[in-house]
């Protein structure tokens, strides 16, 4: 009988010690007592230049944030942060999750989600760039909460943070003095974007730490690290690993100007650690491999797109290593990579070039982290293991083993805001249900088949909600009923948004005054559709093409359409 141990079970024996922390204050404070004079942050200054943040001056400029907000009337109220990766936008966030509750809110929104999370969430104030704040100030007539104080990064923050300075440092230290109940509602993030279906999800200060300390049990950050920040920081998964876990480590923080300076950056900055999705990690390794066969002797090039690097001679292959790690800025050592699957080839491509690649999966209610590869354990086309305090399990697994992941823990969310009904329909008994379909192997590795519930992820991580295209297709007379997929097509890893059509041919015989429409009418007044909820959308999410049915969709005996079977087929 073997009794040796499984894999996850090893793994308890191994994680890295860790400091309890429940709340950010306590975070903040801590890292600036011990780290105090080591970087922070690393940033451009307006002449180009890198200048450092220390510690101590990134928890000042908190405090001074607070402080500020606190005196305009802001304590305990929901305030919303908006905007790109930037330091200012991270003492924003700090501050207002321990002054009030933060709204982070994704910057590719329209002014009409961005005027919706205001209106449900309630906020009293928003801090972000100009050109988004100039966003809802455009259409301002639609914030319900005239009173809505605005702080525009570019403008009036450094005055914000200058008042603030000269109440702390004249005795105004309420700040100070805030008490933060891990358990409650500090943070709140929209996962969709329409007023149908607007879903918040509601984390405490206790779900986030306890997921940064159990990211840390399983991955070392060095405290000469510098995380690169790619991802938008209102995703809990860039936000949690990418900006906390590195303030409560000691390590530091860059940010990418944006996509297309990512090289250059990582050339400027020289980075250690880079979160991604699988899209820039491929692309990333493309180039590689396209230099690789552009620029070796004749006799190592193999197809432009085949790997030589397994069949170089070793002095070659330290050549190799050496200038691909030049490339990437000469220090990077770990991709952490999440938001859908890597192809395991690729990730083990970079591992033997000394790069290492870890990816993980979780979710936005789950702080995010629910399973990862770590530094002791990596199976590429695997999710990983069991976080730290965190477990999973398959409910109501099929003769395969796949059934839905379920999970509980410290790091699970609070619940849904103002929806006691789906909170109740999603959290059972402790424990999380996920709605996507997976299987765990004897040695405790997650694996993910696929989704049983309806959101669309792309292959650069953005989450697509069909519900919230198909709100703004089914408010239109013109459509009876739609029903938005995510597609893809032969020899394209790209995922393409299409749309089912089921029209109402009562109000489009009304639009063309009576006549009995043709397919070509009919396709042309529901294009002018779709191209008309497209402009209301971030691009990530227009829809590509569509297919017009002609009978109603299949239906649930609730009269839900069914998310399966002949509805899922895009043939007429």
């Amino acid at each position: 009988m073997n009794n040796k141990p499984n894999v996850a079970e090893q793994l308890k024996k191994k994680y890295h010690k860790t400091v309890e922390v429940t709340n950010f204050k306590d975070m903040l404070y801590r890292s600036a007592n011990i780290y105090r004079s080591r970087t922070a942050f690393k940033r451009k200054n307006n002449e180009g230049n890198i200048e450092v943040i220390t510690y101590e001056q990134f928890k000042n400029d908190v405090v001074y944030i607070g402080t500020s907000l606190i005196n305009k009337g802001f304590l305990g109220k929901k305030i919303a942060v908006i905007g790109q990766n930037t330091y200012n936008w991270c003492v924003s966030y700090m501050a207002a999750s321990i002054v009030g509750i933060v709204v982070p809110i994704d910057k590719e929104l329209q002014s009409q989600d961005i005027i919706n999370f205001m209106n449900v969430s309630k906020a009293s104030c928003i801090l972000g760039d100009e050109k988004n704040l100039d966003k809802i100030l455009k259409d301002i007539k639609e914030l319900k909460n005239k009173d809505t104080y605005f702080i525009k990064f570019n403008n009036e923050f450094d005055k914000i943070l200058e008042e603030g300075k000269n109440l702390y440092l004249n005795g105004i230290t309420n700040f100070d003095d805030i008490i933060i109940n891990p358990d409650e509602l500090r943070i709140l993030l929209f996962t969709s974007g329409t007023t149908g279906n607007a879903k918040g999800v509601c984390l405490s200060q206790r779900n986030i730490c306890s997921n940064i300390l159990s990211i840390y049990g399983i991955v070392k950050v060095r405290r000469n690290d510098l995380f690169f920040s790619v991802l938008p920081l209102h995703h809990t998964y860039e936000c949690t690993i990418g900006f906390l876990l590195p303030i409560y480590s000691g390590a530091s923080i860059c940010h990418c100007e944006g996509l297309r300076y990512i090289v250059q950056n990582m050339q400027e900055f020289h980075p250690s650690v880079i979160l991604c999705v699988p899209l820039l990690l491929e692309k990333m390794h493309k180039n590689i491999v396209k230099n690789m066969n552009k620029t070796l002797p004749d006799k190592y090039k193999k197809e432009q797109d085949e790997n030589p690097y397994n069949d170089l001679p070793f002095f070659i292959k330290k050549i190799v290593r050496n200038k691909v790690k030049n490339t990437l800025g000469g220090r990077l050592r770990v991709f952490i990579v999440g938001a859908a699957s890597v192809n395991p080839s690729v990730a083990s491509d970079f591992r033997n070039m000394n790069l290492n690649v870890l990816q993980g999966y979780g979710l936005t209610e789950c702080s995010p982290l629910v399973a990862g590869n770590t530094d002791f354990f990596q199976r590429d086309d695997s999710g990983g293991l069991p976080i730290p305090n965190v477990e999973y399990k398959i409910y109501n697994p099929n003769d395969e083993g796949v059934g839905e992941i379920i999970v509980k823990g410290p790091n699970v969310m609070l619940g849904y805001y103002e929806d006691e009904e789906k909170t109740k329909q999603t959290i059972i008994d402790g424990w999380f249900h996920t709605g996507d379909l997976g299987k765990i192997d004897q040695d405790g590795y997650l694996y993910i088949t696929g989704r049983c519930k309806s959101v669309i992820i792309t292959k650069n991580g953005k989450n697509i909600y069909p519900e919230e295209l198909e709100y703004y297709l089914n408010d239109n007379p013109l459509i009876s009923e739609s029903l938005v997929l995510g597609i893809q097509k032969e020899n394209d890893d790209e995922t393409y948004i299409n749309a089912q059509i089921y029209p109402n041919i009562d109000a489009i015989r009304e639009t063309l005054k009576g006549s009995v429409p043709t397919k070509e009418e009919i396709q042309s007044l529901i294009q002018d559709v779709i191209s008309s909820v497209n402009t209301k959308l971030p691009n990530y999410k227009h829809i590509k093409g569509f297919v017009i049915r002609d009978k109603e969709f299949e239906k649930t005996t609730t009269q839900k359409l069914k998310r399966y079977g002949n509805n899922m087929k895009m043939d007429k």
